[in-house]
C-alpha cells in the first residue's frame, strides 16, 4: 500500500513539472510600437528674430554760416515738408558782403561796355587808315615815283599802329570779361551763403529734436574742427527701416525679395514685407548680418525705436520627403531612425537630413516614401526585435497652438 501511494505521488509531481515546463516555454506577444510613415509634402524653413524700426532717413540740420536765430517755427513732433523753411538766421554782415559783390559785378559790366566801345572805335580808325595806306600803295605801284616814299612809310606806320591798337582794345575787353566771371562767381558764393540763413527741410518728415531757440548763437558747420550746434533734427518716418540681425548660419539663405512676416507687439499689428537690402558682411562681434525691410508708415502709427518680431522664409521645398522631427535620433553629427520592416522587425537606418522646421524634417537620403518609422521611445527597442506597429498621432505646431 505504501508503494502504491508513493507511485501516485511521483505521478502527481511529474504532471506538475510538465505543466510548469509547458508554461515557461509559451511564446511572448510582440510589443506595440507607434510608427509614422515617410510622406511627401511642401516644407519651408523660417527664421524668427527680433528687429527694430528706424527712420528711413534722419539728419541734423546745421547752419552753413554763423549767426543768431531770428525765428524758429517748428518743435518736436511737427510734421514738415521738403523745402519748408524751419528757421531763419540773422547775419547782417553777410548782407553787406552780398551788396558789395553785386556792386562789383555791375562795375565790371560797365567796364566791359566801355571796352567794347573802345574796340569798336579802334577798329573803325584802323579800317580808315588801312584803306588810306592801301590806296597809296596801289598808286605807287601803278605809277612809280608819284607817291613819296616818306609819305608811303608814314601811312604804313599808321596802319600798323592802328592794327596794334585794335588788338590792345580786344585784350582789354577779354580781361574785363574774365573779371566779370570772377565777380559773378564771388557774388554767387555770397548769395549761396545768404541762402543758408534759412534752415530748410531736405525731405518730408517729423522734427524729432530741437536744439536751439530764438536768439541762440549758431556757429557755421563748415569745419570738422568746429563743434557746431545743430538747429533741428528731422527724420523721415512715413517710411521705416526694420533692421534685423540674421545669424551667420542663416546668411546663406537671405535674398532680396524674400517674404517677411512682421508682428508689432506694441500695437498688435501684423504686417508683411520683403527684404530690400542687407550688408553682405558679418558683424565681427555678433556674427550676424544686418538685414532691412522697408515698412510704409503713412499714418505714423509706428515709431522709430519700436521692436517687432520678424519671421523670414529661408528655404522652401515643394515635393520633399518629410518626417516628424521627434522620430529622428541625433547621434553626434549623424542622424538615424528605427524603421519597422515588412516582417514587423526593428531595423536601424542612417539618414541624411535637409530643411528642418519646428516639428518636421526633410529626409534627403536613407529613406523612401511609405517607410514606417518608430515615432518615440527609440531607446527602448532593439534591432531585430519583433513589434506590432500602430499609427502614431503627432500634432503639428499649428494644431498645438489651436488647442
Amino acid at each position: 500500500m505504501h508503494r502504491k501511494r508513493f507511485v501516485c505521488i511521483a505521478a502527481a509531481l511529474s504532471l506538475s513539472a510538465a505543466a510548469c515546463s509547458s508554461k515557461s516555454t509559451a511564446p511572448t506577444a510582440p510589443r506595440a510600437a507607434s510608427v509614422v510613415s515617410v510622406t511627401r509634402g511642401s516644407l519651408a524653413s523660417t527664421l524668427t528674430i527680433a528687429g527694430q524700426f528706424e527712420a528711413y532717413q534722419k539728419v541734423d540740420l546745421h547752419a552753413k554760416v554763423s549767426g543768431y536765430i531770428r525765428w524758429i517755427k517748428v518743435d518736436i513732433g511737427d510734421r514738415v515738408h521738403q523745402g519748408q523753411v524751419l528757421a531763419a538766421l540773422e547775419v547782417p554782415e553777410l548782407q553787406d558782403q552780398l551788396q558789395g559783390a553785386q556792386a562789383q559785378v555791375r562795375y565790371t559790366q560797365s567796364q566791359i561796355t566801355r571796352a567794347q566801345s573802345e574796340v569798336a572805335s579802334d577798329t573803325a580808325n584802323y579800317s580808315a587808315l588801312h584803306a588810306e595806306f592801301t590806296r597809296l600803295e596801289q598808286a605807287s605801284r601803278q605809277r612809280p615815283g608819284l607817291i613819296a616814299e616818306q609819305e608811303l612809310d608814314d601811312a604804313r606806320a599808321k596802319d600798323q599802329q592802328a592794327a596794334a591798337q585794335v588788338n590792345v582794345a580786344k585784350a582789354a575787353l577779354d580781361s574785363m570779361q574774365q573779371q566779370l566771371g570772377v565777380s559773378q562767381a564771388d557774388s554767387h558764393r555770397v548769395q549761396t551763403l545768404a541762402n543758408y540763413e534759412q534752415i530748410v527741410s531736405p525731405f518730408n518728415g517729423v522734427v524729432t529734436m530741437r536744439y536751439a531757440d530764438t536768439g541762440s548763437l549758431i556757429q557755421a558747420g563748415t569745419s570738422s574742427n568746429t563743434q557746431s550746434l545743430p538747429v533741428v533734427q528731422v527724420a523721415q518716418s512715413d517710411l521705416l527701416r526694420l533692421r534685423m540681425p540674421v545669424p551667420e548660419s542663416d546668411v546663406l539663405y537671405i535674398a532680396i525679395g524674400s517674404p517677411v512676416q512682421i508682428k508689432v507687439n506694441a500695437t498688435g499689428r501684423n504686417l508683411t514685407g520683403k527684404i530690400v537690402r542687407f550688408t553682405r558682411a558679418l558683424d565681427a562681434s555678433t556674427r550676424t548680418m544686418l538685414t532691412e525691410v522697408d515698412v510704409p508708415n503713412r499714418d505714423l502709427a509706428l515709431s522709430p525705436g519700436m521692436f517687432a518680431e520678424a519671421t523670414i522664409q529661408l528655404q522652401q521645398k515643394p515635393n520633399a520627403l518629410v518626417l516628424p522631427s521627434q522620430a529622428i535620433v541625433q547621434s553626434g553629427n549623424r542622424a538615424y531612425v528605427l524603421i519597422v520592416d515588412g516582417s514587423n522587425h526593428v531595423q536601424r537606418r542612417n539618414i541624411t537630413i535637409g530643411i528642418q522646421t519646428a516639428d518636421q524634417t526633410e529626409i534627403v537620403g536613407g529613406l523612401n516614401a511609405g517607410d514606417r518609422v518608430i515615432a518615440s521611445g527609440q531607446s527602448g527597442y532593439q534591432v531585430g526585435e519583433a513589434v506590432t506597429p500602430h499609427a502614431a498621432f503627432i500634432p503639428t505646431t499649428a494644431e498645438e497652438a489651436g488647442q
